[in-house]
């Protein structure tokens, strides 16, 4: 099984950037997809970008699409989370996930109840207005 962890995280005034990381272990990080998800404070986690196992695939929840972007490196074992004209409401702890079985469709991960195989500790954004 895949295991991620996240970095990346900090403080950013609205409309500014940052670039979420997340590092996997494990020979078979290429046949994963991979997502990432948010929980705000008194919120529920809500996804936020997956992508398959080749990077070909990608998905957005509407809430970002169009600022956020999700890429893959399969030759550094890592997943990125570009991010930008950051909102206030972006304010969340961002999660990476694993999806549970080797050459899943990233849309499983968007799926109500996603099928993730394993979470990272998260990584706390915040944005200031």
């Amino acid at each position: 099984q895949v295991q991620v962890i996240e970095s990346g995280g900090g403080l950013v005034q609205a409309g500014g950037s940052l670039r979420l990381s997340c590092a996997a272990s494990g020979r078979t990080f290429s046949t994963y997809g991979m997502g990432w998800f948010r929980q705000a404070p008194g919120n529920e986690r809500e996804f936020v970008a997956a992508i398959n196992w080749s990077g070909g695939i990608t998905l957005y929840a509407d809430s970002i699409k169009g600022r956020f972007t999700i890429s893959r490196d399969n030759a550094k074992n890592t997943v990125y989370l570009q991010m930008t004209s950051l909102k206030p409401e972006d304010t969340a702890v961002y999660y990476c996930a694993a999806g549970a079985r080797p050459y899943g469709p990233a849309r499983t991960m968007g799926a109500p109840d996603p099928e993730i195989g394993s979470w990272g500790q998260g990584t706390q954004v915040t944005v200031s207005s």
